[in-house]
């Protein structure tokens, strides 16, 4: 398993390119991913994240990110304190979700539903109740969300913020109930730091910046312009070599 961003690059260059099967396939050859990671990014504008606009997050992520505004000053970057307008996200992301939940599981859920999880059967339910309005909305919202984050982005080049709201958690739990003290009322909200940025269609990667005081790995999430896949890999390449957190390993794993 590749353990750098020169591995994902490696990684893109195979996976990525033009396919008649897709409508949404980069135009361009995968070997686009073959160039040198190397840039320079001085005065280069980034917006720097907390909490993209007031979700809860989990001090000791926060603690272990917050120095690293000064890694990428270090870097050359003008860091900013800024992120776009996340409205409707959360109702855009879970009524999509759902709807897919149905084309790929409603079958499933019919014939074997004794067998399925409860939060498969959950979300898949969720979408048997949506009407044409409901999705025609969400649509609507998700185009919205594409726009502000598009028009966002060109002021600032990069997104910096959270990848998870909270560290890892023990495998026992299947998902967490709440975070800094906000309950969580389905087994997505956890995980909003990651659907936000999915939901607007615009490339990201994460990157290890660190460890917690007991250990635990977090990670630093990089958003980059629509399509700027590349981008966004350079700006993490260099924050990689700059801080070599990926290097270190968990305790867990050395044992």
């Amino acid at each position: 398993m590749g353990r750098s961003v020169a591995d994902a690059a490696f990684l893109l260059s195979v996976m990525a390119g033009p396919d008649p099967r897709s409508p949404v396939a980069l135009s361009e050859p995968g070997s686009i991913f073959n160039r040198k990671l190397e840039r320079k990014f001085a005065k280069v504008r980034v917006a720097w994240s907390r909490d993209l606009g007031g979700l809860p997050i989990d001090p000791r992520v926060m603690a272990v990110l917050e120095p690293h505004r000064k890694t990428f000053k270090a870097l050359g970057c003008a860091v900013e304190e800024a992120e776009p307008d996340f409205t409707g996200a959360t109702e855009a992301f879970e009524t999509l979700r759902a709807y897919i939940y149905v084309h790929r599981q409603g079958a499933l859920i019919k014939a074997h539903r004794d067998k399925l999880k409860d939060e498969i059967i959950w979300n898949t339910e969720q979408g048997l109740r949506l009407g044409a309005e409901q999705i025609a909305r969400a649509e609507g919202l998700r185009l919205q969300l594409f726009h502000r984050m598009r028009q966002f982005l060109e002021k600032h080049e990069f997104l910096l913020c959270p990848v998870n709201q909270l560290p890892p958690f023990p495998v026992e739990t299947e998902w967490p109930r709440e975070i800094a003290g906000v309950r969580m009322s389905n087994y997505l909200d956890w995980m909003k730091s990651c659907y936000y940025i999915t939901i607007t269609g615009h490339p990201a990667i994460s990157v290890p910046a660190g460890f917690t005081a007991e250990g635990l790995p977090v990670g630093l999430q990089i958003v980059g312009r629509y399509r700027d896949d590349f981008g966004v890999l350079q700006l993490a390449h260099a924050f990689e070599q700059a801080t070599r957190a990926g290097e270190r390993r968990p305790a867990a794993v050395l044992q």
